[in-house]
């Protein structure tokens, strides 16, 4: 039987449901992608948050947020993906499954133009000093306290049916103080329009 790169989401079990529900004829003639093409590139490289899962040896998963200035997720080559993981809660669970079970996955999400990309593969934690200060973000107040270099597997993006729209709120803010402005640009030539105008 031919491997294809949707193979590590659509197993026999996946494939089996999809038969019996009548889509697997539609997902038998598409495959996922196996590298990150120069679009997802740009998509990675606009996102400031996204989400990794990990899961133990024995299969309990785990999924964690991953924060940072635009970019901090970067592209090294069209099949790895690496940032600087900051310190946070010093809980180690990623960290922990990562040490016994490679498996990963990243989920990255544009709430404001209904996109998202999810990404398998498999993660490495890296306590290399010179690999996390090239990773780590200029001027953001965060310490790292490792690496995580991700290798994709397959990648595949999916259709906006069921995703809200949502907005950054520093987009919406600048938003809104750009028709603040012209509010009161308007207020103001209203003011003198009517000093000068008679009863």
């Amino acid at each position: 039987m031919e491997h294809k790169v949707s193979d590590v989401a659509f197993t026999a079990s996946v494939k089996a449901v999809q038969e019996k529900r009548g889509s697997r004829e539609h997902y038998a003639e598409t495959d996922f992608r196996d590298r990150i093409s120069p679009d997802i590139a740009a998509f990675v490289a606009e996102r400031d948050s996204f989400y990794l899962a990990t899961a133990s040896a024995d299969g309990q998963p785990y999924i964690q947020h991953r924060g940072g200035p635009k970019g901090f997720l970067r592209v090294l080559d069209e099949h790895t993906l690496a940032f600087a993981d900051y310190t946070g809660n010093h809980q180690y669970i990623t960290t922990g499954n990562l040490a016994e079970n490679d498996r990963a996955y990243i989920f990255l999400m544009d709430y404001a133009n209904r996109a998202r990309v999810k990404i398998w593969g498999r993660a490495e934690v890296i306590a290399d000093k010179e690999i996390i200060r090239q990773l780590m973000p200029e001027g953001y107040r965060a310490r790292p306290l490792q690496a995580i270099v991700f290798r994709v597997t397959a990648l595949d993006t999916n259709c906006p049916q069921h995703i809200p729209q949502k907005f950054d709120a520093a987009d919406v803010t600048g938003a809104l103080a750009h028709l603040q402005s012209k509010i009161d640009a308007l207020e103001a030539e209203l003011a003198t329009y009517k000093a000068q105008t008679p009863l």
